[in-house]
């Protein structure tokens, strides 16, 4: 296959064109590529785009309906304004001014001549009184609201704030105010810079309302808004003969959600009662909050839950789509430690859910990590005063606060609000909701410093597994004061030839010593899965977000000692562009603990590749942990800290005369052989008897040979 591939490369490299045979053929693509570019340009440039009669006419109609009407003398005057147009409509002739993108502005009456000096100029005068004319067609009744001057109301509470926007009816910017932005926190004031979750830029939404051949999108309209009172708002829509549509906010005292409802009156005089949908559209630019870019976009996702089922996410990694055709009770579009999430009174008919990375090269990835979309539908009566009903969630992943929605939002159905904190698979998410987490808050509650509740957790946690680690400690001891017979087995068997031998009187010796090379091995696994679940409880503890401790800054994010620009190829996606000094702690206690740990292996010395690989590990555990939170290596460097001492402990307390005396007692005890040993030598006993009869054979035909 090398050679096969040194061929190839050694062809292509032999028949690559030369220098000029490359330049002659850039120059080629160059003039045919401006050959194209010309004639696009001519083809637009040298056909005249004209408004046709039927156009003209119904602009007049629409000038009419939908402008302003004053009364010159006995003549009547229409003036409109939308997108840019001005037109006044006076004794049958168009008078006005059309701005065009980029501030440039024209005649109405260049737009509607069918000469022109400047036909570029002149077709995009006509394509925008043509958009203002379609605009206006497709928007029938509604079309007046088309225009309008975009105010904002704000809704307040004591931890949200929130701005009403006129222009599309929707909440156009959410502010949290008892959390701060992550370029804050070495900052006095609490209050300074919170965080904003989103703004009018970077967060839409709408509601679609469909005739048989005409659809209304709400982001297009002009809102009137009317404050019931200080935590009520509705946007209105008047569309006359009695027809009103509106959206109506509710900001409850204390609390992160909004409630939003879809009102309406005699809405069947415009929307026919047999149209069963109401479409919904939400789109978000998701901002950054953390000063850790790549973990922050690992940890962002959008989420929804099956009515009456199971809460499902997109990939956190690249892009993702989904097409669902099942009833949804919530979206979600969720970030490292804050969340917007859409709770349905009902339920979505389905959605098709997408979610697209920003490239971490690009301009727009210095404050933003995602682009993030629903479009769904529910169901609809044009009849009915309340069309929908939703509760908005715009708030921090906070466990016990997302688990008392349950209670507030939906007391019928289990929101499951809490799974948007990623806590690991079912064993590992039972260890920190059952036990971590209560002991956590229980430790928060009277401790002011969340170093120091990680350093009593981890003493704890050590205290509660400290009889797993009792026999652990005393496996390894046994194996230790072993460690000379474990040697004279190995040098009285050096060949190959004689390892069965020798790993049965290593089994022997082991037996009757009351050891096994493995018994050490089972309690440090069952304590595997509180050390996972602590990993997934870190980097999704916002508590610890902003918490400052020795000279870590943000307890949430990694404590960089030095920090560089340069990538390193390879880890650079994992390492990171610094060094988190509890991470080198981590690992420097890690390789203490491993060396230890190996001294402390009967025969460690025999197994040169199994010992360079437990060194080798704390070297990766550096590289894939150095982006982790600073609280989660703290945690780690403690934990070992702790065994360290542990080990030591155990090794100056016990005595090895009793530890002796008792191995020896241990083997005077009649043994009682379990099914697996008697089968295991069994199985040896009819191999060492197959080599025999081999070497046998082998040596009779020699003999034979000879003779």
């Amino acid at each position: 296959m090398l050679l096969m591939g040194l061929v190839i490369f050694g062809f292509m490299w032999l028949n690559q064109p030369s220098e000029a045979e490359l330049a002659q053929r850039r120059e080629a693509e160059r003039q045919a590529e401006a050959a194209a570019r010309q004639a696009e340009v001519s083809a637009s440039l040298g056909v005249v785009d004209t408004i046709t009669a039927a156009e003209l006419a119904s602009l007049k109609a629409t000038v009419q309906q939908f402008g302003y009407a004053s009364t010159d003398g006995k003549q009547s005057v229409y003036t409109l304004e939308n997108g840019g147009v001005s037109i006044t409509l006076e004794d049958g002739e168009f008078k006005g001014s059309i701005t065009l993108e980029g501030g440039s502005s024209g005649d109405i009456a260049e737009a509607l001549s069918p000469n022109t000096n400047n036909v570029a100029f002149h077709n995009r005068l006509v394509a925008k009184v043509r958009e203002l004319i379609d605009n206006y067609t497709k928007n029938g009744t509604f079309a007046n609201f088309l225009n309008g001057n975009d105010s904002t109301l704000v809704l307040e509470n004591e931890v949200l704030r929130v701005e009403l926007s006129s222009y599309g009816g929707q909440i156009s910017s959410v502010t949290l105010k008892n959390y701060r932005d992550h370029k804050n926190f070495n900052e006095d004031d609490s209050i300074a810079n919170p965080v904003k979750l989103f703004d009018a830029s970077t967060n839409s939404y709408s509601f679609i309302l469909n005739t048989h051949s005409q659809r209304f999108d709400t982001k297009d309209f002009y809102f009137t808004p009317v404050q019931l009172n200080d935590s009520t708002v509705v946007m209105q829509l008047d569309l006359g003969g009695g027809s009103k549509f509106g959206i109506r906010y509710t900001l409850p005292a204390g609390r992160y959600d909004v409630a939003m409802e879809v009102i309406q009156e005699q809405m069947d005089k415009v929307i026919p009662a047999n149209i069963p949908n109401l479409d919904f559209a939400w789109s978000q630019k998701m901002s950054r909050h953390e000063a850790g870019r790549m973990f922050e976009e690992r940890n962002s996702a959008v989420y929804y839950k099956y009515s009456g089922g199971s809460v499902d996410n997109l990939s956190e990694s690249g892009n993702a789509d989904e097409q669902l055709q099942d009833r949804l009770k919530w979206v979600g579009f969720k970030n490292q430690f804050f969340s917007s999430i859409l709770i349905n009174k009902t339920a979505f008919n389905g959605a098709v859910l997408e979610s697209h990375a920003i490239p971490s090269e690009s301009f727009d990835s210095r404050d933003y990590l995602k682009l993030m979309s629903m479009t769904s539908s529910l169901d609809y009566n044009s009849s009915m005063a309340i069309a929908a009903q939703f509760n908005f969630y715009f708030g921090p992943n906070l466990y016990p606060l997302l688990s008392s929605y349950d209670d507030i939002v939906s007391p019928d159905e289990d929101l499951q609000l809490t799974k948007v904190i990623p806590l690991g698979w079912p064993i590992f998410r039972w260890i920190n909701t059952g036990f971590i987490i209560p002991l956590f808050n229980f430790l928060g509650s009277f401790i002011p410093s969340y170093g120091l509740i990680i350093l009593i957790m981890t003493i704890l946690i050590k205290l509660i597994l400290w009889p797993l680690a009792h026999k652990s400690y005393k496996s390894q001891a046994r194996m230790r004061f072993l460690a000379p017979d474990v040697k004279a087995l190995n040098d009285k068997y050096p060949d190959k030839e004689q390892a069965m031998t020798k790993q049965q009187k290593l089994m022997e010796l082991y037996r009757n010593a009351g050891a096994s090379p493995m018994s050490g091995c089972l309690p440090l696994l069952l304590q595997m899965p509180i050390l996972v679940a602590m990993f997934t409880f870190f980097p999704s503890c916002i508590e610890l977000r902003g918490e400052s401790f020795l000279w870590v800054k943000d307890l949430s994010a990694p404590d960089a000692i030095v920090s560089w620009d340069a990538q390193i190829p390879f880890i650079t996606n994992y390492f990171g562009n610094h060094i988190s000094l509890f991470c080198l702690l981590m690992t420097v206690t890690n390789v203490v603990y491993t060396r230890i740990n190996m001294q402390s292996q009967a025969g460690g010395q025999s197994m040169p590749g199994m010992k360079m690989m437990a060194y080798l590990m704390p070297l990766m555990f550096l590289v894939f942990f150095n982006n982790y939170a600073a609280g989660l290596s703290y945690y780690y460097f403690i934990s070992l800290l702790i065994t360290i001492m542990q080990t030591y402990a155990y090794r100056h307390f016990v005595s090895e005369d009793k530890m002796r005396a008792l191995m020896a007692e241990n083997a005077k005890k009649p043994k009682k052989k379990s099914g697996f040993m008697a089968r295991l030598e069994e199985a040896q006993r009819q191999q060492q008897a197959m080599l025999a009869e081999q070497q046998r054979r082998k040596g009779g035909g020699n003999s034979k040979g000879r003779h």
